[in-house]
């Protein structure tokens, strides 16, 4: 079968997002490097417009969309990264949104979505279905569903973040990112793998949350019910059905990381690189500084993925 995308997708993606996604800078830091080993280039999209890399995503669906289909509203659910990138792509178009949001998503993420001024409704994510509410809510309206990740246009906008690293760094031994759906991994496997046949591809994932982990294991996907980790953004149950395929051909393995580990890379960024990256975010970090990589990478870049997280949280690490 054919994988969900190419990788002209991607470079498509990079000319119809330039209007809402920045270029976010490359940082490299001499203390990460010397405790982990492997020269490390970090893909700031904890810088990105709305704290992270899933304006990328959003954007690329949303500018794609007619005026007439724009006119009828936009559906998503999400935690929070992708609710704040939707209703930013939504008002810079002028179309309402309608997002679905956990009840417990962490408050700062809830108010920075709100600040854009959609209709947010909320559920209890152990007792509701945040697919069933939306799929009411686009019965309702006539609007556009846009995912979180298992989409062409969600998975190629998330793969110009690597796009970007690698016209900057070069070739490099690996990429890692997180992987909660799978839509960020899948679109950087697809650009890196083609710019470099040789790099090495990496998923990182918590111990909590570890469907993607237990899908490549298993050879089809995994639902992992209810996933426990302080990397919220991560908290899918299950792989996308269209990010999967992608995951399983081109990316070498998941690598996990526990909550302890994830929260000692978000300190080591803050203290040393004096950047703030949130628990999501800072999973492939940790996965690198805790040498968790197989032996003969020498380089590796790295995609800090956000920076969204409520300080009252980052005062207990």
């Amino acid at each position: 079968m054919p994988l969900a995308i190419r990788p002209d997708a991607v470079h498509a993606a990079a000319a119809r997002i330039r209007p809402l996604a920045r270029r976010t800078p490359v940082l490299n830091n001499d203390a990460f490097d010397s405790e982990a080993g492997p020269r490390v280039f970090f893909k700031c999209e904890n810088l990105q417009r709305g704290g992270a890399f899933k304006i990328r995503g959003a954007s690329n669906l949303i500018l794609s969309l007619p005026a007439d289909v724009l006119a009828r509203g936009i559906v998503t659910y999400s935690s929070g990264n992708h609710a704040q990138a939707v209703a930013i792509a939504c008002k810079h178009v002028g179309a309402r949104a309608h997002i679905v949001m956990p009840e417990d998503a962490p408050r700062s993420k809830m108010e920075a979505t709100r600040s854009h001024g959609p209709d947010i409704v909320t559920y209890n994510r152990f007792t509701e279905n945040r697919e069933t509410i939306a799929g009411a809510i686009l019965k309702e309206t006539g609007g556009t569903l846009v995912p979180p990740f298992d989409h062409p246009l969600i998975m190629a906008g998330q793969g110009t973040a690597v796009l970007e690293l690698l016209d900057e760094t070069g070739p490099l031994d690996a990429i890692i990112t997180p992987v909660g759906g799978g839509g960020l991994l899948s679109g950087s496997a697809i650009i890196a793998r083609a710019q470099y046949h040789a790099v090495r591809v990496f998923g990182a994932e918590p111990e909590g949350a570890n469907d993607t982990f237990l899908s490549l294991q298993a050879g089809t996907q995994v639902t992992v019910a209810h996933p426990d980790t302080i990397a919220d953004g991560l908290r899918s149950p299950r792989p996308g059905e269209l990010t999967f395929p992608v995951v399983r051909e081109l990316v070498e393995s998941v690598i996990l990381v526990s909550d302890a580990e994830i929260r000692e890379a978000v300190k080591f960024l803050l203290l040393h690189m004096k950047i703030l990256v949130e628990p999501s975010g800072a999973v492939p970090a940790a996965v690198v500084l805790f040498h968790k990589l197989p032996p003969g990478i020498r380089t590796i870049g790295v995609v800090l993925s956000g920076g969204n997280v409520d300080l009252e949280e980052l005062a207990k690490y």
